[in-house]
């Protein structure tokens, strides 16, 4: 099997490399490479790869950033996953990408399922959704994954900023009513080197084309994960200003920012499980696994 993994060097990609590996050979490519924003590139690279999955760990994720760069935005959340799509449907090839909690509007007071209407909060969420869409009516095979609330040993997250701020500042304020699941980018890549091992032996009936929701197991606020952190860094051996019983709890709109977040990010992953028989396990498991790493 040769795969075409796009975004080698974000914090998912960087797990891909190794999660993908025992399946075939992949070829890793990231930017400038591969510029999603221009869609000759998305071309050409599909083309010299002539690949039989394309996986596109690739975003703009800047959430923030985003409510001031739209056309950006749109252009690699938005438009690419269709022109991917359209690439792999022409050569025969599979497409695996990557959405959000972000496409959701927060308001359910269970967890979202994927046949649940979206209705984003912002730019970036309006974007990841439509790009889902667009993949969606492109014509090729498809599995977009939706998680929550990402974070890994690699790159930039939440995780190493709770740590670096906690032995910086003398308070620490952490948002308390915003829910989800911490998702480690390890579990996202081995998840989807499972899927891809094992379709090569369903029937398309069995695992159809579609988005699937995949987060870790559980659920927990900002504050919550932030706590659990710094425990974890406390009992490795680490020395704080703010101790985890000390972290601040506070509303969302004590700390407001140019986009609105959900208030729910919680995900049903019951389809994910069911398709492919696939246990999700808690997110502490994934946070205890990237502080052993980084710490």
């Amino acid at each position: 099997m040769r795969l075409l993994l796009i975004g080698k060097n974000g914090q998912l990609g960087f797990e891909l490399r190794r999660a993908l590996a025992p399946l075939g050979e992949v070829f890793g490519v990231d930017f400038p490479e591969c510029d999603l924003a221009q869609p000759a590139s998305i071309q050409a690279i599909v083309a010299q790869v002539n690949p039989h999955v394309i996986v596109n760990a690739a975003a703009y994720t800047a959430v923030d950033k985003a409510e001031s760069e739209p056309a950006l935005a749109r252009a690699i959340n938005a438009a690419a996953p269709g022109l991917l799509g359209e690439a792999a449907r022409r050569i025969g090839a599979r497409v695996i990408h990557y959405s959000t909690d972000y496409v959701y509007d927060g308001a359910k007071r269970t967890p979202y399922r994927e046949d649940d209407a979206t209705g984003p909060l912002g730019i970036y969420g309006l974007t990841k959704r439509d790009g889902d869409a667009a993949l969606a009516a492109s014509g090729a095979d498809y599995f977009v994954f939706r998680t929550s609330w990402v974070f890994g040993a690699h790159g930039g997250n939440f995780v190493k900023t709770i740590l670096r701020l906690a032995a910086e500042r003398d308070k620490l304020a952490i948002v308390a009513d915003q829910f989800g699941a911490p998702t480690s980018a390890a579990l996202l890549a081995d998840v989807t080197a499972q899927v891809l091992g094992q379709l090569r032996w369903h029937a398309p009936a069995a695992a159809p084309s579609g988005v699937y929701h995949l987060t870790a197991g559980g659920e927990t606020s900002w504050h919550g994960f932030a706590q659990a952190i710094l425990r974890g860094g406390v009992a490795r051996g680490l020395t704080f200003k703010v101790s985890p019983e000390a972290v601040g709890a506070i509303a969302t709109a004590e700390y407001p920012l140019p986009a609105r977040r959900p208030a729910n990010s919680r995900l049903d992953t019951a389809k994910l499980q069911r398709t492919f028989g696939l246990a999700l396990p808690p997110w502490q498991e994934g946070l205890e696994h990237v502080l052993d790493q980084i710490i």
